[in-house]
């Protein structure tokens, strides 16, 4: 999808990490278990780089380091919590060794307590099994990739005590009921992957209070209303797609901070208006609406969008015309109006496609076009009585200046503040 916020964050944390460990004892040698980068929206989720353990460790700690004499307590109660192992992973988990077990890497805290496990990376190891509240002895962890696994049953109360853990996936597994809550308990967490389970039920207030730089929930059964803090979290990028919210998108959402890039409700049963603040104080890049019920015109404010790369609106029941400020945007790479009710668009919009830019406008109502829905169905407008709210702004509008007070009757300060 572009410029992505993988660059500006997943990377070069991971690096950080990474550099830390292997300058600091060398990460054993073996074949780790993470397998690369993935971030995109399906397949279960990502987000890993070769972390793991190997067979040629240093020697075993020993007594002396109660650290790595824990994380050996931890990570044997986990094994014999692990009931299929076709990778036979763990069957290096074996000694007191644990910087040798594979998926374990460990760093060194350069000081007289030594050795201590900083995270385990288990992507893609088909693993069946349990997570053991014995992991909460971690504490030093400070990453846990689970993704593609076969992972069930709850999420330990106990993880709460993982203080240094900054990213938890638990993508692509089999974890079920309702949200992990302990998760908004980990103190240092900022990389928060649940999607691809079945977790169910709403979600949680704290969530969006939290400060989480990544929420990736897609592809539940998460249902409810979004709650209405949404625009509180300082998240770069949030994906809600493939649940079963429903409601409106919180009047929150249009006043969210410069550092959101991403956000995707597409897939959900999601109606009413889309919030007429929403762009005036980000520089979001991915913006998927999509396969909802939202109905009435556009705001206005969508031309704030100036790093706006991919804007999808289709699959739902607005109407009116397509704004020529809306197609003037200058990054925009893919505009998906498909399967509404729009009856034209200027000829601005005509020249998408003479700029390249990907731009599907089928199945709406605008005469002269071909592939267009048949008249009968464009004789009622849904929500045409929709009194979608409009907000007073000057004429031009004035992106990211204006000082707003929000449903929560907090003050939104404007994109050029500092937070």
């Amino acid at each position: 999808m572009g410029k992505s916020w993988i660059l500006g964050f997943f990377l070069p944390f991971l690096l950080r990490h990474l550099t830390a460990a292997v300058s600091a004892i060398g990460v054993g040698g073996g074949v780790g278990v993470g397998v690369g980068i993935g971030v995109g929206n399906g397949g279960g989720g990502g987000g890993s780089v070769w972390v793991g353990g190997g067979i040629n460790g240093p020697e075993p700690p020993g007594s002396s380091v109660p650290g790595l004499d824990r994380a050996y307590a931890a990570l044997q109660a986990w094994k014999s919590a692990i009931t299929d192992d076709p990778l036979r992973i763990s069957d290096s988990w074996n000694g007191s060794n644990v910087c040798s077990y594979k998926g374990v890497f460990c760093g060194d805290a350069q000081d007289s307590t030594g050795p201590f496990v900083a995270g385990i990376d288990l992507n893609h190891a088909n693993l069946r099994g349990t997570l053991v509240k014995e992991l909460s002895l971690l504490t030093e962890m400070s990453l846990l990739h689970l993704n593609s696994n076969r992972f069930s049953g709850p999420i330990p109360d106990s993880l709460r005590d993982l203080s240094s853990l900054e990213e938890l996936d638990l993508s692509n597994n089999q974890f079920s009921g309702s949200f992990p809550m302990v998760t908004l308990d980990m103190p240092s967490l900022i990389y928060l992957d649940l999607r691809f389970n079945s977790f169910s039920g709403a979600l949680p207030e704290d969530l969006f209070n939290k400060k989480l730089d990544a929420i990736f929930l897609n592809n539940n059964q998460f249902s409810g209303e979004i709650p209405e803090n949404l625009g509180n979290s300082p998240a770069s990028v949030i994906n809600l797609a493939n649940n079963k919210l429903s409601g409106n998108i919180p009047f929150s959402f249009g006043f969210m901070g410069s550092k959101l890039k991403e956000i995707l409700f597409l897939n959900n049963q999601l109606t009413g208006c889309i919030p007429e603040g929403v762009g005036i104080f980000t520089e979001m890049q991915v913006l998927d609406v999509s396969s909802n019920s939202f109905m009435g015109h556009l705001p206005d404010t969508l031309s704030c969008l100036q790093d706006i790369e991919v804007l999808n609106l289709a699959h739902n029941k607005l109407s009116g015309e397509l704004p020529e400020v809306l197609c003037s945007l200058r990054s925009l790479m893919n505009l998906s109006v498909e399967y509404n009710f729009f009856s034209g668009f200027s000829q601005e919009c005509s020249r998408l496609l003479v700029r390249n830019v990907g731009f599907d406008f089928s199945l709406n109502c605008i005469p002269g076009r071909d592939m267009q829905r048949p008249h009968p169905e464009c004789s009622v407008i849904p929500g045409g009585s929709l009194n979608c709210l409009r907000i007073p702004t000057p004429k031009p509008l004035v992106c990211g200046s204006l000082g707003v007070i929000s449903s929560s009757n907090r003050k939104i300060k404007p994109s050029s503040s500092s937070p």
